[in-house]
């Protein structure tokens, strides 16, 4: 199993409108970055991600699943972009901030903290076990 960071506007599609959505997920669409693009295509069934609020809040607020490997993104009729479906698992009892992040050990190398503008992007097992202790999980 690989981890993974997704990044969302809150008020566009946060926490909360994915967990509306129950089990049968929602796909992850508008990702317009190659780079994001090709971490959604590296994506299996059963990985995890953190779910990141960005621009309001600027903290991980839960762990999503892929359930839906990647597929051609049904919100353009361009090839080149792609999604995947994930279902919200579990919120974080206490959320994680891009501040914290930056500050505690073992998350130097993260790419939240080196690149905060990557949408969708990978998380060493290292970090996902370090985050996922900071959450209270």
């Amino acid at each position: 199993m690989a981890f993974w960071l997704f990044k969302s506007e809150p008020d566009v599609f946060g926490w909360s409108h994915l967990t509306a959505k129950g089990d049968a997920g929602e796909e992850w669409t508008g990702v317009r970055n190659y780079q994001a693009r090709n971490n959604m295509r590296a994506m299996r069934i059963g990985d995890r991600g953190f779910f990141y609020h960005s621009n309001i809040g600027k903290e991980i607020v839960g762990i999503v699943e892929v359930i839906g490997e990647s597929a051609p993104d049904s919100t353009t009729d361009d090839p080149r972009w792609d999604c995947v479906t994930v279902r919200a698992v579990q919120p974080f009892p206490c959320p994680v901030t891009l501040d914290a992040c930056k500050v505690e050990p073992g998350l130097e190398r993260m790419v939240l903290v080196n690149n905060t503008r990557l949408s969708v992007q990978p998380v060493m097992d290292e970090e996902w076990h370090i985050i996922c202790r900071m959450g209270g999980l």
